[in-house]
């Protein structure tokens, strides 16, 4: 590890400024702007693409600070896994001051823009989301699998704060996209996980429901939640948000997202390295499921 390890003053300001995109976790941010926008769009009344860009960078720049505080407070840890330990931190490529800085002045930056462009229960529930993510999930990792509900809280706020974006309050159809996306986050935090099993025993790292295994209860787990959304994705259309065209296709891809926690439980009783790719799958199924349900039922209302 030590030749990873570099003196802040030895990084070029272009290297550095790649290191501060770098805490953003860019990837991660954008699907969290984009839920927001997603959940705007289906909320508004009175459609403003002035509102919703506002929107998407606030949401884009609260997630950053998020993301970051928990880097910060994980730094040693990162070192330790082979996924995190090139991170900006570990790397000593930011030092821990200037990522409080700069978390600081995002998180004041992203609540001012969603502040001046929203309303004060956006600001209230984006702040809401900052803290459980920061200050609460990310300590939870090393306790138990508790962590995965707490992060589950606000990984589903980002839809439920574009709608009340768009409306100024939270109703019972908020609820339902919220709770779409709050039941997602199960299967794939537990396929993450799964994956990741070895780098997260370095950590200390607890996520995984049914005792910690990579077992056939663990892969029970993950089929009932993900046979949870199949139900979910109908209640849109039937709260009025969508229509049918959107239900269908919500409905295939919950099908075929569980389909996958057969196989799933199939490979348990084969293998742990079928198990891996089994839940490997299950990881990236997550990652197409959620943004084509997003796009379908934003196109159904339009």
């Amino acid at each position: 590890m030590a030749e990873l390890t570099l003196n802040t003053a030895q990084i070029s300001s272009k290297e550095r400024v790649k290191a501060f995109v770098e805490l953003l976790k860019l990837r991660l941010s954008f699907l969290v702007a984009f839920s927001s926008a997603f959940g705007y769009a289906l909320g508004a009344t009175q459609f403003s693409w002035a509102t919703l860009g506002w929107l998407f960078l606030g949401g884009f720049l609260v997630s950053g600070a998020s993301v970051t505080i928990n880097q910060i407070l994980e730094k040693d840890l990162d070192k330790l896994m082979k996924r995190t330990q090139n991170r900006p931190l570990p790397t000593n490529r930011i030092s821990l001051n200037e990522a409080k800085v700069f978390t600081v002045i995002i998180a004041i930056i992203g609540l001012s823009i969603l502040g001046l462009a929203t309303n004060w229960l956006t600001v209230l529930l984006s702040i809401l989301s900052l803290v459980l993510y920061g200050f609460v999930y990310t300590p939870l990792k090393k306790v138990g699998p508790v962590a995965v509900f707490v992060g589950a809280i606000p990984g589903a706020l980002p839809p439920l704060l574009g709608w009340v974006a768009a409306t100024g309050h939270i109703s019972t159809a908020a609820l339902v996209i919220f709770g779409l996306q709050f039941i997602w986050q199960f299967p794939h935090f537990w396929a993450i996980a799964w994956v990741a099993d070895e780098d997260y025993k370095r950590a200390g790292f607890k996520l995984l429901p049914a005792g910690g295994k990579k077992d056939l209860n663990t892969a029970f787990q993950i089929m009932i939640y993900t046979l949870v959304l199949i139900p979910l994705g109908v209640l849109p259309s039937q709260f009025g948000i969508t229509g049918l065209y959107s239900a269908f296709v919500v409905t295939l891809c919950g099908a075929l997202f569980f389909a996958q926690t057969f196989y799933l439980m199939k490979q348990c009783l084969v293998g742990e390295e079928s198990s891996y790719k089994a839940a490997r799958s299950i990881m990236f199924g997550s990652f197409i499921y959620l943004p084509v349900v997003q796009i379908a039922l934003i196109l159904d209302k339009v």
